[in-house]
């Protein structure tokens, strides 16, 4: 029997990139995958199909991470009608980038309420069923531009840098309920959200040279979300080819 029989995670932005990648690596290691989309039904069902064909289990969620009502009214039902997650991962997350001069105070607003304000709309409706099984998982997915900034990126840098700050909140209130909370900090990875960057400019400032790729973040967070991993806690893990 596996370990991870039974252990549901929910991954949100999971129809894409980064996100798509975890929810495939954490089904082949056992998981019970509760796959978040808002917009990306055809995707979200397109990883389902692929998880199943597979043998794993895959289930579908649709909510608005920036709405915070519809988080708690469908987070909760979820809850309600099957118990709390093992392991939850805030993947989801936008960008709309610029120079700041030239920030709109939509491109700011967005960015923040979806980003950092996600964090809370998620978590709030899961934490306490978590505390009381005593058990459980939380994955943040921050960014290097949240550690050390990124010109073109104030309001993206202020969202991630934010969540890295909360991550490691959260955790001190957790450890004793046996939950670990940590952040994976992802570099320049092969992505959707990297199509348009400047790649010949990117390169060079990467000691490995290279971008990663979404496999290499996924099979840390499955990492994280193992009983192995019970002693790591409060940690900002970076996955970024050395920039940093």
């Amino acid at each position: 029997m596996n370990e991870n029989d039974g252990k549901k995670v929910l991954v949100t932005g999971s129809s894409g990139g980064i996100g798509r990648a975890i929810a495939l690596q954490a089904a082949q290691a056992g998981y019970e995958i509760v796959a978040h989309y808002n917009n990306g039904k055809e995707k979200a069902e397109s990883l389902k199909n692929e998880i199943e064909s597979a043998g794993g289990k895959c289930s579908l969620i649709q909510f608005n991470i920036s709405d915070r009502e519809d988080c708690k009214n469908k987070l909760e039902k979820w809850s309600e009608e099957n118990g709390a997650f093992w392991g939850i991962v805030l993947n989801a997350g936008i960008c709309r980038d610029n120079a700041f001069p030239a920030l709109s105070d939509e491109n700011w607003d967005d960015v923040l309420h979806t980003n950092l304000d996600g964090f809370y709309n998620v978590l709030k409706p899961l934490v306490m069923p978590l505390c009381r099984k005593k058990r459980g998982r939380i994955i943040t997915i921050a960014s290097v531009s949240g550690v050390i900034g990124n010109r073109g990126q104030v309001n993206y840098s202020a969202s991630k840098a934010g969540i890295i700050g909360a991550t490691k909140a959260l955790a001190v209130e957790l450890a004793s309920r046996k939950i670990t909370v940590n952040c994976i900090a992802p570099g320049f990875i092969e992505t959707e959200m990297i199509k348009d960057a400047p790649v010949e400019q990117i390169l060079p400032t990467i000691p490995m040279g290279r971008a990663g790729k979404p496999e290499e973040v996924a099979s840390l967070a499955v990492y994280l979300l193992s009983e192995s991993s019970s002693y790591i806690t409060r940690q900002v893990i970076s996955v970024n080819g050395g920039i940093i």
